[in-house]
C-alpha cells in the first residue's frame, strides 16, 4: 500500500494573491489570524519550532521529502492550478522538477475550479474563472504536464502517468479532452494516462466511462454523503461540541470517531473502475471559515493511526495500491501531517506505526 498525501503550494507569495487579499499573503496568513472560538480549540495552528517557510526555498522541500520517507509516506499530490493558460501556484513543482535532489514521487491533481471570493463571504465573485477552451488550450495544457509525466519520480500505472481530476463533472466535454489527451500520452512514448476522478463534496458519484479510478477524499466525501445520519447518532448520543462564543452558541460540528467509522464501514464498488480509498487527519477550517468553520471534535494521533491502519488494511484487501490522505499541509483547513506545537511529530509518527501495523497483520 502507497500513501499518497495531497500537497498545497499556497506557502509563496504570488501577484495574484497580492491584489486580491494583500501583499505577501500566503496561506500561513490565514493560519495566523485564525482567533479560538471555544475553550480548548487549536487555534491559531503553530507549525513546530515557528517554521513558517515559503515553498521556493528547496532546503524545505527537502525538509518536506526527508520527512515524509522517514514516516512512512510514498509520494505527494501536487495541486495544480490552471485556468485556460493561465497558471497559479506552479513554482513550487517546477522546482522539484528541476531538483533531481527531492527524490519523492509525485502526481498532479488538477485544482479544476474557479477561484472565487469564498473566504470572505462574498461567493459571487470571481477571482479566477475556470474555462476549458479548444484544441489549441489542451494541446499546450498537455505539453506543460508532459514534462512532469515523463520524470523519472512520476507516479505512473501501467506506464501510464496518473492524472487526479478534482471535479470532472464541471469539464463539459471531458470525453473529447480525455481522449485527445491520451492519444498525445501516446505518441510521446506513454501508454496513454490514468484518470482518476476525486469523489468529494462537490462531485459524489463517478461521471466519466475514461477514468480508470476513483478516489474518495475524505472528510469531504464522508461529510457530504453521510452528514445526516452523523448528526443523529451525535445527538442520539449526546455527543454535540457547543461552541461558546460572544453570549450565544453556534454549532457545526462532526464527531471525528462517527465519521471515521462511516468511513471504514463502506464498501464501495464502481463497476470497471480502481477505488482507491482516502483518509484525513484532522479537520478545522476556522482559518478560512471564521464563524463559519467545520470543526470536528475529538482527533488526535492515536486516533488517527487506529483508524488510519484499518483503512490500509481494508485497502489491501481490495488490491488497492495507493491510498490518498488529506493532507500533508493543509494547515488553515486543520489537516496535515507536518509537525506542529501542539502535538509534535505525532501525526507522522501514527503514519508509520500504521503502515508497520498494516504489514505485521
Amino acid at each position: 500500500m502507497k500513501l499518497i498525501a495531497f500537497y498545497l503550494p499556497q506557502f509563496h507569495a504570488i501577484p495574484e494573491n497580492d491584489e486580491w487579499w494583500g501583499e505577501g499573503f500566503t496561506e500561513w496568513t490565514n493560519t495566523k489570524k485564525a482567533k479560538q472560538l471555544f475553550k480548548g480549540q487549536y487555534q491559531p495552528r503553530e507549525p513546530y519550532d515557528e517554521n513558517y517557510y515559503n515553498l521556493l526555498d528547496d532546503e524545505t522541500k527537502k525538509w518536506q521529502v526527508d520527512l515524509a520517507k522517514k514516516y512512512g509516506i510514498y509520494g505527494f499530490c501536487y495541486y495544480h492550478y490552471w485556468f485556460n493558460g493561465k497558471m497559479v501556484l506552479q513554482k513550487p513543482l517546477e522546482q522539484v522538477l528541476e531538483n533531481k535532489d527531492i527524490e519523492l514521487p509525485f502526481c498532479i491533481s488538477w485544482a479544476n475550479e474557479p477561484w472565487t471570493r469564498s473566504w470572505d463571504g462574498k461567493t459571487n465573485e470571481v477571482l479566477l474563472a475556470q474555462e476549458y477552451g479548444d484544441k489549441e488550450d489542451w494541446l499546450t495544457h498537455f505539453n506543460y504536464m508532459l514534462k512532469f509525466f515523463k520524470d523519472d519520480r512520476y507516479i505512473k500505472v501501467n506506464n501510464k502517468p496518473i492524472l487526479v481530476i478534482y471535479k470532472v463533472e464541471s469539464i463539459p466535454n471531458h470525453v473529447e479532452l480525455f481522449e485527445f489527451w491520451t492519444n498525445k500520452a501516446k505518441e510521446n512514448g506513454l501508454e496513454g494516462i490514468y484518470f482518476i476522478e476525486t469523489l468529494n463534496g462537490l462531485q459524489k458519484k463517478e461521471v466519466s466511462n475514461i477514468s480508470e479510478a476513483v478516489i474518495q477524499f475524505e472528510p469531504n466525501y464522508t461529510i457530504h454523503h453521510d452528514r445526516p445520519l452523523i448528526d443523529k447518532i451525535q445527538n442520539k448520543l449526546k455527543n454535540l461540541l457547543m461552541m461558546p462564543h460572544k453570549g450565544s452558541f453556534i454549532y457545526n460540528s462532526m464527531d471525528y470517531d462517527i465519521t471515521w467509522k462511516r468511513i471504514l464501514k463502506r464498501n464501495m464498488k464502481v463497476e470497471n473502475k480502481q477505488v482507491f480509498l482516502g483518509a484525513f487527519v484532522d479537520w478545522d477550517n476556522t482559518a478560512r471559515k471564521g464563524e463559519k468553520a467545520l470543526v470536528f471534535n475529538g482527533a488526535n494521533p492515536e486516533k488517527f493511526e487506529k483508524y488510519l491502519s484499518q483503512q490500509i488494511r481494508k485497502g489491501k484487501e481490495d488490491n488497492s495500491e495507493f491510498l490518498f490522505i488529506n493532507a500533508w499541509n493543509e494547515w488553515a483547513e486543520g489537516t496535515y501531517l507536518e509537525p506542529d506545537n501542539r502535538n509534535g511529530f505525532a501525526y507522522l509518527e501514527a503514519v508509520k506505526k500504521a503502515v508497520n501495523n498494516s504489514n505485521n497483520k
